[in-house]
């Protein structure tokens, strides 16, 4: 768990980067994003690829202290860690690009643990798509404006006024999904528990966000730690009870 938390932490570290070099040009146009380092000239091009060199260096470091399976299924990730800052240009779905690019953990994490794939790790990855496609829709709406005006795409700016209804259909998807996956891993009831608890909270999010005011939108986006938390407690607490299913 050591290992992960730390590759975890240098690859979104180094997407982010990726990110902000792709879009330095569209984030210094937006109000949001205009102070960011690259954006901003407080750091040149040159540094933040060196900086990207060392993060990329570190996680390599790391995938290699795993098994040959996780070792296929870390570099396997990579395309979708290139690809992904470039999306918001073609289509108006980037979320879902990076649904499938965030969630690559869930197949990492069993690929590790037991060295092969299986079902319930698949079923975590698609119900991890899902709950981003939520979130990050979310996300999007505190700059629909101005990516409206500078040509950047979105779910925000594609659902519109069905949004609201689409983090219904979003989040209801990635609990049943994350319910399947606990089902294939025979998890203990507990674990369905606090699923449920962690559907309260989607529920909130999709039924009180205001989509037209940024800074409620940026609060509900950062409570999704809370249900990250919540549904890592419930796997957790599965994984130690003496009940089983």
């Amino acid at each position: 768990m050591i290992l992960f938390a730390a590759g975890a932490g240098a690859m979104r570290a180094a997407g982010c980067v990726i990110n902000d070099i792709a879009d330095k040009d569209f984030d210094a146009k937006v109000e949001r994003t205009k102070n960011r380092p690259i954006a901003s000239g407080a750091i040149d091009l040159r540094s933040a690829h060196i900086f990207l060199g060392a993060l990329l260096l570190c996680g390599l470091a790391i995938l290699l202290s795993f098994n040959r399976t996780a070792e296929i299924v870390g570099v396997a990730s990579l395309p979708l860690v290139l690809v992904y800052p470039f999306t918001k240009r073609i289509t108006h779905w980037p979320q879902a690009f990076l649904g499938l690019t965030f969630n690559w953990g869930a197949l990492m994490g069993w690929a590790a643990v037991t060295g092969t794939l299986g079902w319930p790790a698949f079923l975590l990855y698609g119900a991890g798509l899902f709950w981003t496609l939520g979130y990050d829709t979310i996300y999007a709406h505190q700059d629909k404006e101005d990516d409206l005006l500078i040509g950047v795409r979105s779910t925000a700016l594609r659902l519109g006024a069905r949004t609201r209804r689409s983090l219904f259909i979003f989040y209801g998807l990635g609990l049943a999904g994350i319910a399947a996956a606990g089902v294939s891993a025979k998890l203990d009831p507990v674990f369905f528990i606090a699923l449920g608890l962690g559907g309260a909270q989607l529920f909130w999010q999709a039924a009180t966000v205001n989509l037209d005011d940024p800074a409620d939108c940026l609060t509900k986006f950062r409570s999704n730690f809370w249900f990250g938390l919540i549904v890592f407690a419930g796997i957790t607490a599965a994984r130690v009870t003496p009940l089983g299913i």
